[in-house]
């Protein structure tokens, strides 16, 4: 896949304008810096791909907003050799985030499409991103605990198969809400007790239950 010095260029301008908006993980920013991000969305919008903006990748999704994936990928604190469920695949650009970050990934993505394109693309890559075909209301209960997880479309409530599949200590990054998503951070302290605090208004996809056929 072509990666240009403008396509890198233009990558350094990115992590420049993340750090000025308060991204401060220097791991977070080096990973963002390497991956070419143009090559998860049409080729149309090539000329954009490095702005901080979110783009329509078909399907009713989007690859959320470089600012997102980095403010997610923050708060979800991680660590290399962490087992991340990743609920939402859509382009597969925040599951290599992870990838690149050392994590064990698992992800799960409703829609068949999106689902076979992106498991394509990452290989390329050669990523160690293990995709499922699934509904991610129901997380991934073969492969749990997890040591993370990470909800990558607006959620109603906080799913409780998700939590039940999070290690105790393990954190959950979750956007909440209907119309406009308050990005959540869950800390599973025991069997029966959470600790939940709020870090800021974003706008997501909803999160959709039922597989499609």
């Amino acid at each position: 896949m072509l990666d240009s010095y403008r396509h890198q260029g233009l990558r350094k301008k990115l992590v420049d304008e993340l750090r000025m908006k308060g991204i401060e993980d220097e791991q977070v920013l080096e990973v963002i810096g390497r991956i070419p991000r143009h090559c998860f969305i049409d080729s149309t919008f090539d000329a954009y791909a490095y702005q901080d903006k979110s783009f329509y990748i078909g399907e009713g999704q989007t690859i959320s907003q470089p600012f997102t994936v980095a403010v997610q990928t923050v708060l979800l604190e991680v660590a290399s050799g962490d087992k991340i469920l990743e609920v939402g695949t859509g382009s597969g650009y925040q599951a290599l985030t992870l990838d690149w970050l050392g994590a064990d990934v698992f992800s799960v993505e409703r829609q068949k499409k999106l689902y076979l394109k992106t498991k394509q693309l990452l290989t390329k890559f050669k990523s160690t991103v293990k995709i499922f075909y699934g509904d991610g209301y129901l997380g991934l209960p073969v492969y749990a605990p997890f040591d993370k997880i990470i909800v990558t479309c607006g959620a109603p409530i906080i799913p409780s198969a998700l939590i039940e599949q999070l290690k105790i200590g393990g954190i959950m990054i979750v956007p909440l809400g209907e119309k406009k998503q308050i990005m959540t951070k869950v800390i599973k302290i025991s069997d029966k007790d959470i600790k939940v605090t709020e870090h800021g208004d974003f706008n997501f996809v909803p999160m959709l239950s039922e597989k499609v056929r």
